[in-house]
């Protein structure tokens, strides 16, 4: 049987290679190789090479870039001093032409992802070119030579070339696509008696049909592997325990990313290796913002915070007074919960039940129509209010303006405590809670009368841990003034 991906050859007895799916293993003793079957060597590599196509790219993207900066000051220079290649003009364009490159390939604008994603592409060559020029720019006055350059050339330069990079890089990337394919990498997935995979856009094979073993003290059997190994980028293998050591051995003569899949890194959560010459151990844990995007975020909390307690004053005085004047009760609902690091803090927000209905530990959950809180605490619910006294917390720096919402100890989920609902739960609290965060903006909110509502903003949270930026922190803050005032806020 031939199988054609329209990239390979191979001449098989039986299904043994296919793209995108697995077929099923043939049983065989751990550690013995079944006998090749015949007609199964392959006639050419399972697919072609990538490595060229992927550096063809890169220099066309490197090039194409290049005549978007030269004609994009060329086209301002033209339209402000009326005459092409103005040498002033010219010159700034070709001192930024290298410092972009330089900081471009910095950031990976030249890599797969970026070429392949038009948006992932043309954020990073439009933030390179950027400060490219302020660079130019700065090192000109530094020089005492701005006066050689034009400030509306600078200006309108940066904003047509980065125009223009996007555009190149939007028509650029279907471009990749057709030559390197959707992720530019081979992929070869070889199970061998372990849990199937079958991943898209990979190759996958079966290793008895193909007569693969990983036998290092047989030069042929390595042989037969390279010949399916040739040109690929990567190689995940899917094998029995007794059998990943003999792999392990093999893929660290492959010249490929190799990987063996274990069920247990998988239910440990191992986000990656450490190994000294004394042992070797696997990390499950690490915190998940570096320092530097730590700084970013607590500035953020530092600045916004401190600018809403002055903006919202008069709102929280008119809160208070108006607490106090309907029973008389204390203004503030103090509440143990749980915070980062798994660990206790107080959280403060405007009382909004009846002093004797107070749960200090939440172990009833606010409902529409709930009889415990009153007129005023209506209202404060209703517009979010309530939540105000909470960035007082932010300024203490228990809590962050974006982050997992803290739950109280007593919170349930249908008739289970939310820790009992998913182990996850606890992963959570890797970052400060937040006074709104992605759940929050997705509209889970509210009481938890069933697992899956606790399920849902469990997978919101870590989703957020999981890919934390500046920007997504920004777009959540601006996401949560249109939920201010929510169907769910009771």
């Amino acid at each position: 049987m031939r199988v054609s991906e329209g990239v390979s050859q191979i001449e098989v007895e039986s299904p043994a290679v296919r793209r995108g799916r697995a077929t099923a293993p043939a049983r065989r003793l751990p550690g013995r190789a079944a006998p090749a079957p015949p007609n199964t060597r392959p006639l050419a590599p399972l697919a072609p090479s990538l490595e060229r196509r992927r550096l063809q790219v890169y220099i066309l993207l490197l090039l194409a870039d290049a005549a978007v900066i030269l004609a994009a000051f060329d086209l301002v220079g033209y339209l402000y001093f009326g005459a092409w290649l103005e040498p002033a003009v010219m010159l700034e364009a070709q001192l930024v032409l290298p410092v972009y490159w330089t900081l471009a390939i910095g950031n990976n604008a030249y890599s797969a992802d970026a070429a392949l994603n038009a948006r992932v592409g043309a954020t990073r060559a439009v933030t390179a070119v950027v400060l490219a020029i302020v660079a130019v720019v700065f090192v000109a006055f530094y020089l005492k030579a701005a006066e050689d350059f034009s400030r509306v050339v600078s200006a309108g330069g940066t904003l047509v070339t980065a125009a223009g990079l996007a555009i190149a890089r939007d028509l650029l990337s279907g471009l990749a696509v057709w030559r390197c394919g959707p992720t530019a990498t081979n992929l070869l997935v070889i199970n061998d008696g372990g849990p199937q995979q079958a991943m898209p856009h990979a190759l996958t094979i079966d290793a008895q049909a193909c007569g693969l073993t990983p036998d290092i003290a047989d030069p042929h059997a390595l042989h037969r592997i390279a010949l399916y190994l040739r040109n690929m980028d990567r190689v995940i293998v899917s094998c029995a325990p007794e059998r990943r050591r003999a792999w392990a051995l093999v893929l660290k003569g492959s010249a490929v990313q190799g990987e063996i899949i274990d069920e247990d890194i998988h239910a440990l959560g191992a986000v990656g290796a450490y190994r000294t010459h004394d042992y070797a151990s696997l990390i499950i844990a690490r915190g998940p913002l570096r320092l530097t995007n730590r700084v970013l975020k607590r500035g953020l909390d530092l600045v916004v915070a401190a600018a809403a307690l002055i903006v919202l004053a008069p709102v929280m005085l008119a809160a208070a007074i108006a607490i106090k004047l309907e029973d008389g009760g204390p203004v503030l609902f103090v509440q143990r919960r749980l915070g980062r690091g798994n660990g206790f803090f107080n959280i403060y927000k405007f009382r909004s039940m009846r002093v004797a209905a107070d749960d200090r530990d939440g172990d009833v959950s606010a409902s529409r129509g709930d009889v415990r809180t009153t007129r005023v605490g209506r209202i404060l619910r209703a517009t979010s209010i309530d939540e105000l006294p909470q960035l007082a917390n932010v300024l203490i720096g228990e809590m962050s303006l974006v982050g997992p919402r803290p739950h109280a100890l007593g919170s349930q989920a249908g008739d289970k405590l939310f820790w009992q609902v998913d182990q996850r739960y606890w992963q959570r609290h890797a970052l400060k809670p937040g006074m709104t965060g992605l759940a929050q903006v997705r509209g889970l909110r509210g009481a938890t009368p069933a697992e899956i509502d606790l399920v849902d903003r469990l997978q919101a949270d870590l989703e957020y841990l999981d890919g934390w930026t500046i920007r997504r922190d920004l777009a959540i803050l601006l996401a949560t003034l249109r939920v201010l005032v929510h169907r769910k806020a009771y």
